[in-house]
């Protein structure tokens, strides 16, 4: 197993860039500084001297410096890269990531998940700074985890990356065991104990604990586990994470000395017992909102994607989500079968959102994380719909970016983080809106600053032909008009099944597909078979749910300068 994840890994160090002599000093000229303490500084320069924050101040006090490197931003707000706190590199966002949750191994096997897992990291943390974001946590993975931690701090195109290795555990997974688990399950305090000083020996950011509760493995049982982990993992010098989701999980935790706990309560209020437990730790708050729900939305098929999911998520890990709409019901796991076919309307749990207002008003630092990688939190996008939950839950836009600022680089242990300060690490975002306005102008990115050098966001992520193609059949299914057209040239043209143009450019292209969204507005398109050559893609296509028979038709989808030119249709 370890020899197979050393090949996958070659390539990626293959397509690391190579290290660039870069100006020494870049200057950001003309943006207003927006820092997450609250100081804001009108047409300011930034300098910025190898990969640290040199000068910060307002344009009339600061020489720019001869030979710097200038990025003009007047007009534009720039504040600290975004900090995802609690991610998973081991799952791909896509349906078949987590067999323990959705065993969907008859359909497609575990082992190809995670080979396509590691064969597209470099895309992974591309998709993370197009994003905005220039650290994160993955807090739990195998121990090949620490691999990616190196293959993210020797690629020019990453975050930097913090990570845990596998969780110690209550309860087994053995779905998710190819050789190097994610989860192992620790039985007694001196099996926790053993598996807290393997990692060590990797030096993890974090130990994590995964103290699951069940009418089997109650608090109580479990507790002298999570006792000695992090007694274990203090005395050796690791802070410690623990998953536990209950109020009274979460308060033994604490109670043991718990530094982060990486969700939310979702059982109850949480009390004062709770919120003084978790002030005396100084512990920090990661309420990862979303994640359940999209676990309830992919099961019932009832999706609301962003347009930033649309736009900047894996094409084929979203393009899994879909599958459900074609797979054979009878081969689907009973308790995924009975919610796809009696789907009820999606509730978000309110207790997640008092608990969030209850735990910042009581001053606990609130760090904003996704637990992307589970089935159907994408890895990069999830942020956006994320931090506008939060802002749902209460919390006003620059309490939001705090949390996703400083309070991710709390939990990462990294003082020069979060901040726009002399002697801060140069990790930037430069906004063309106000972000005090609201976290929907969180996405409008012009620039990324990682390690002091700048990004057009729009060259991270190019989209080839395969992509292309498969980011527009993402949006036909998601029936987002807007995003599905976003694909396509403004000269686009359409040949029908005759042969015969049917549209010239993007207005009656436009008007079809509105025309075809009204009538058919669960038609659903399953991609049989694929073929690219060059800047062709042929899809061979099934579209079911037209409201008459399905329509078979071979999409013939020609590419030129990042768009969809054309496309044909041919029986």
């Amino acid at each position: 197993m370890r020899l197979l994840i050393s090949l996958l890994a070659l390539p990626l160090l293959a397509q690391a860039p190579t290290q660039t002599q870069t100006p020494t000093i870049t200057a950001i000229i003309g943006a207003t500084v927006v820092d997450p303490s609250g100081t804001r500084i009108p047409d300011a320069v930034v300098l910025l001297k190898g990969e640290r924050i040199e000068q910060v101040g307002p344009r009339s006090k600061i020489k720019i410096p001869e030979g710097a490197e200038r990025v003009e931003a007047k007009g534009q707000f720039l504040i600290p890269g975004y900090i995802d706190s609690h991610v998973h590199f081991f799952q791909s966002g896509g349906l078949y990531t987590r067999p323990d949750a959705f065993d969907l191994r008859a359909q497609q096997p575990y082992a190809e998940d995670q080979k396509e897992i590691r064969a597209g990291l470099a895309d992974t943390f591309a998709r993370y700074l197009r994003c905005g974001v220039t650290s994160l946590a993955d807090v739990g993975g195998p121990m090949f985890n620490f691999e990616v931690r190196d293959l993210a701090a020797n690629s020019n195109r990453a975050p930097r990356v913090a990570v845990a290795g596998p969780l110690i555990s209550s309860i087994a997974r053995e779905a998710l065991d190819l050789g190097d688990p994610p989860i192992i399950k620790c039985a007694t305090a001196d099996e926790a104990r053993a598996l807290v000083r393997r990692e060590a020996e990797r030096k993890p950011d974090f130990i994590k604990i995964w103290y699951v509760v069940t009418p089997v493995e109650t608090i109580e049982k479990n507790r002298p586990v999570v006792r000695a982990a992090i007694e274990e993992a203090h005395h050796l010098g690791f802070r410690v994470a623990v998953h536990a989701t209950q109020l009274a999980s979460a308060t033994a935790a604490l109670e043991e000395g718990a530094d982060i706990l990486v969700h939310s309560v979702d059982d109850l209020e949480v009390d004062e017992k709770f919120l003084r437990l978790a002030k005396e730790r100084k512990a920090i708050y990661c309420p990862t909102l979303i994640v359940s729900e999209n676990y309830t939305r992919t099961a019932t098929q009832q999706f609301a994607f962003s347009t930033e999911e649309l736009a900047w998520g894996n094409p084929s890990a979203l393009g899994t989500l879909f599958d459900l709409r074609h797979l054979s019901r009878s081969t689907l796991p009973d308790r995924l079968r009975k919610l796809l076919e009696a789907p009820k309307p999606i509730q978000p749990n309110p207790v997640l959102a008092r608990n969030l207002i209850k735990v910042m008003k009581a001053g606990i630092p609130i760090a904003m994380g996704t637990d992307a990688g589970n089935i159907g939190t994408l890895h990069g996008p999830s942020i956006f719909r994320e931090m506008a939950t939060m802002e749902a839950a209460g919390m006003t836009p620059m309490e939001v970016l705090k949390a996703a600022t400083m309070g991710g680089a709390l939990l990462l242990g990294h003082a020069d983080l979060g901040r726009i300060l002399p002697g801060a690490l140069a990790d930037l975002v430069l906004l063309e809106v106000d972000p005090a306005l609201g976290v929907k102008h969180f996405s409008r990115i012009a620039k990324v600053v990682r390690n002091g050098r700048v990004f057009d966001p729009a060259t991270l992520i190019p989209d080839g032909p395969e992509a292309l193609a498969q980011r527009q059949l993402d949006a036909y299914n998601a029936r987002d008009l807007d995003a599905f057209c976003a694909t396509y040239g403004d000269d686009v043209q359409m040949l029908g099944l005759d042969g015969k143009v049917q549209t010239n450019g993007m207005a009656a292209f436009r008007t079809r597909y509105l025309t075809a969204f009204q009538k058919m507005p669960k038609a659903h398109c399953q991609l049989i078979k694929r073929m690219v050559v060059g800047n062709w893609v042929l899809d061979e296509e099934s579209v079911t749910d037209t409201g008459g028979d399905p329509i078979h038709a071979v999409a013939i989808y020609e590419v030129k300068n990042g768009k969809i030119a054309v496309v044909r249709f041919i029986k």
